[in-house]
């Protein structure tokens, strides 16, 4: 198991590191929302073995449209990332907020429960689980899209921040780990491995201080409170699976699972990565 996650993870973060740095931002979009797409379907999957069918179709298109959103968002930003750089956006001819994309998702679910031909006493929970897959995956996720617009560096770094904490606490928390984490919710995790995770993300954030252009200060932060939610994340996604009987959320990526496994700790860390890039480090 541990060579196939190892191959998996050697083909594809040089896949993932190339389309960042050398893809145009509307590709990145395109492909970020693919991948939320895909997590999406595996988070309904999860939730018909609990009988939550939810509104897949809809609610991907308005994921779609989230990323479309802020992929155009980008294009009216002016945002300093140092003293001498700063990054200038064309304005759209017409920017769409987000949250009208969140009310064309409220208004499309809501026609559906109730001009469609399934059972009304299903709607609650179906709309429920649609609306928490917009929410707890797709919206957060679409983070990404900002970080890249602002720096492809932060971008990278956010991704990176995951994969070492990650790996930090895969093989430390193997060898080394002794008190469980949250035995009902992950019965593999533990608090030495979560202490590794946190480690290796603020290590890396040391070493690539100077190269993202940002204080040691400020990329200690960053990485310590986007692990935190991280590991957040990974947990929220794990009581899902625990509640839906499975141990992985597909079979997608050998080694780690699916799409949704792999996003998991990314869908609440990239979004704390943006704010605290947005409200300290760019607001002084």
């Amino acid at each position: 198991m541990t060579l196939t996650r190892i191959l998996t993870a050697a083909i594809l973060i040089p896949v993932v590191i190339g389309l960042i740095w050398w893809g145009a931002p509307a590709l990145i979009a395109a492909v970020g929302a693919i991948v939320v797409v895909l997590a999406l379907l595996e988070f309904f999957s999860l939730g018909e073995r609990v009988g939550l069918k939810g509104y897949r179709f809809w609610t991907c298109i308005c994921a779609v449209l989230i990323f479309f959103q802020q992929w155009q968002a980008t294009l009216s930003e002016r945002t300093s990332l140092t003293r001498d750089i700063v990054f200038v956006h064309q304005p759209a001819v017409f920017t769409a907020s987000l949250e009208m994309a969140l009310l064309v998702f409220v208004f499309g679910a809501g026609a559906i429960a109730v001009f469609s031909s399934l059972p009304l006493a299903d709607a609650l929970g179906d709309l429920g689980i649609s609306a928490a897959a917009l929410l707890f995956v797709a919206l957060p996720f679409s983070a990404a899209i900002r970080l890249d617009a602002m720096s492809r560096r932060l971008l990278l770094f956010a991704l990176a921040m995951i994969w070492v904490g990650d790996s930090f606490a895969y093989f430390i928390g193997r060898s080394l780990g002794r008190h469980k984490m949250s035995p009902q919710l992950s019965p593999h995790k533990t608090w030495e491995g979560a202490l590794a995770n946190l480690a290796g993300s603020m290590l890396l954030g040391a070493l690539v201080a100077r190269w993202v252009e940002i204080g040691i200060g400020d990329m200690l932060a960053m990485a310590a409170l986007g692990n935190i939610a991280g590991q957040f994340g990974d947990l929220l996604e794990s009581a899902y699976k625990r509640s839906a009987g499975v141990k992985d959320s597909g079979t997608l990526l050998p080694g780690h699972g699916g799409m949704l496994d792999r996003i998991d700790a990314l869908v609440l860390s990239l979004p704390v990565v943006w704010y605290y890039f947005q409200l300290v480090v760019a607001a002084r």
